[in-house]
């Protein structure tokens, strides 16, 4: 309807209006600072946390995470609208609407995952409920892209599901982390676990394209789609394996 320029605007109004809320939720909470007797050099925060295995754990899994999470929702609009063409729609501007549309409310509709995530996690465990969302998320992201051709309803409920179980997990791993290392490292840790994270959610997006441009070219078919969602799989396999040996060092320790 209004174009780039008019998404730009919404969506930059949105983030101020989130400020001004944030402001307003947080304006009288009290701001907690650890006192320490003598400096703490950078270097001996970062030797602390490599000495932690529990929080590089943590931190590894979350990364590869992110490589899952970030690369669905990049390319999730654009899939959803070649998957409704593919299922008999023409490519207008009704068909752009319905795929970003669908896109849009599987987004939406994945906050309950959040909740449920955490939820969950109070009472079966937080390593137990990350297991269970990311290895319910990766099949999705090795199945997802194969089934571009097949039942447009069909591939709108499989895309509610792997946005409800990508997400579920993202809080639990920020829970996981505080609890994994000394309070008056928190900060440093998470701003170790958001350049990770974020580094590898960074990519996977770009990696993404470049299968599916080198299979596909101008006009990417299901070869194309299903290797260039498996790359998203692959890459965020190691994210299990690490919370399984997380899990393991738990019991130990």
């Amino acid at each position: 309807m209004g174009g780039m320029r008019a998404a730009l605007i919404l969506s930059a109004v949105a983030t101020v209006a989130g400020a001004v809320f944030g402001w307003i939720a947080l304006r009288n909470s009290q701001s907690t600072t650890f006192k320490r007797s003598a400096p703490v050099q950078w270097k001996d925060s970062v030797r602390a946390l490599w000495r932690n295995k529990a929080a590089k754990l943590a931190i590894g899994s979350y990364s590869f995470h992110c490589w899952e999470l970030l690369g669905m929702w990049a390319w999730l609009p654009t899939f959803m609208v070649a998957a409704a063409v593919a299922s008999g729609g023409d490519f207008s501007n009704g068909t752009l609407a319905i795929g970003v549309g669908i896109a849009g409310l599987a987004h939406l509709v994945s906050v309950v995952g959040s909740i449920a995530g955490g939820v969950l996690s109070d009472r079966m465990g937080r390593t137990q409920v990350v297991l269970i969302m990311s290895c319910a998320s990766l099949v999705c992201s090795f199945l997802f892209g194969w089934m571009i051709g097949a039942a447009f309803w069909l591939v709108a409920v499989v895309a509610v599901i792997y946005n409800v179980t990508a997400i579920a997990d993202s809080a639990v791993f920020s829970t996981v982390l505080t609890e994994t290392v000394p309070t008056e490292q928190i900060g440093f840790a998470f701003s170790v676990r958001s350049v990770f994270g974020f580094g590898l959610g960074a990519l996977s997006p770009w990696v993404f394209g470049l299968i599916l441009d080198a299979v596909g070219g101008a006009d990417p078919g299901r070869q194309a789609w299903g290797l260039a969602w498996c790359s998203i799989g692959i890459g965020a396999v190691l994210g299990p394996l690490l919370t399984w040996r997380l899990h393991r060092y738990q019991q130990l320790h």
